[in-house]
């Protein structure tokens, strides 16, 4: 049996009063609330910025500051047009690229040729520009060996992020005073060095000594100072790493570059890889994969890519089949 229709609107505004008074007194209690006790999971951020509570509506942060540009753009001309700022700081410039530079073309801001007296001028300016970049010594250290760096980076073909670990190790050998004694090329030979290792990028000690200008003893020596004074650690080279490179040089199939990865893995869980050179462990595994896969290639072949003696590589051979069970 259904109420009156007049106790039910009763009812109903008993109930709407109640929860009118309830939110009266949360209202009130929230001016006494500490937003240090709120539980980060019952916070939201809006749209807005703002940071609120769910359960109160407290506003706890509300000033939020806009890192963006001040003027719109719909496309990348327009962009680049109305953007002011230059290029990033990079480790690798040792004024870390803040400085400016004068163009070489003797043009003015509308593309007009400028006047031979003007000319003359410029190149005056571009002269000092270069000279005052470098004001002392130190300077002029950090310029040469961030441009040796960089050549030599060039040439093994490593990533960007390479060159930037290689210029910040430089930097706290220069601040260390590690380089006195040493050449300048030595010591940014072995930066570049502990940096591909560091970033995990495969480079043998005969690939760095070839484009420097030092030989490998000299770089193996300062490698280990630095690494020692600096406390870089580094963890030992992953023969793995060098197989796909060797592999693509002798145009081997990804099924030779996973026999060679496996028997690399299953002899160096029996101890094998302890004190042996990772090129040449790497060219060994390489050339037994290469039989086993019918894919034949000389100890001469995989000697001359992975820059090891064939020497080496019979004999780091010999002792991986024997560690497979596999016979000659």
């Amino acid at each position: 049996m259904t109420r009156p229709t007049r106790q039910r609107d009763h009812d109903r505004q008993r109930v709407g009063d109640e929860d009118a008074e309830e939110a009266e007194i949360d209202i009130e209690d929230v001016d006494e609330l500490d937003p240090e006790d709120f539980d980060p999971e019952d916070l939201t951020r809006t749209a807005d910025g703002e940071l609120i509570h769910e359960e109160t509506g407290m506003i706890i942060e509300d000033e939020q500051i806009d890192p963006g540009p001040e003027w719109r753009a719909f496309n990348h001309s327009e962009r680049q047009e109305k953007s002011r700022v230059g290029a990033p700081t990079t480790k690798t410039m040792h004024d870390k690229g803040l400085t400016t530079t004068i163009d070489w073309k003797d043009k003015d801001a509308y593309g007009r040729s400028i006047s031979s007296k003007k000319r003359s001028q410029m190149h005056r300016l571009r002269k000092w520009q270069e000279r005052i970049r470098t004001k002392d010594a130190g300077e002029r250290n950090l310029q040469f060996a961030l441009s040796e760096v960089d050549r030599m980076a060039s040439a093994l073909g490593v990533p960007r992020s390479v060159r930037e670990v290689a210029s910040v190790i430089y930097r706290r050998a220069l601040n260390e005073d590690l380089i006195r004694g040493r050449s300048i090329e030595g010591v940014s030979t072995a930066a570049l060095y502990a940096a591909c290792r560091k970033e995990g990028i495969p480079r043998s000690l005969e690939e760095i000594s070839e484009v420097s200008r030092v030989d490998r003893k000299e770089i193996g020596r300062t490698y280990r100072y630095i690494s020692q004074e600096l406390g870089l650690e580094m963890r030992p080279v992953d023969p793995k790493k060098y197989v796909p490179r060797f592999s693509s040089e002798l145009e081997l199939s990804e099924e030779v570059q996973s026999k060679a990865n496996e028997i690399i893995e299953t002899t160096a869980e029996q101890g094998l890889l302890s004190g042996k050179s990772p090129t040449g462990y790497a060219a060994a595994a390489i050339y037994a994969a290469s039989l086993l896969c019918n894919e034949k290639k000389t100890q001469r072949e995989v000697a001359d890519v992975a820059q090891v003696t064939e020497v080496t590589i019979r004999n780091r051979y010999q002792e991986q089949i024997e560690a497979m069970g596999i016979h000659s």
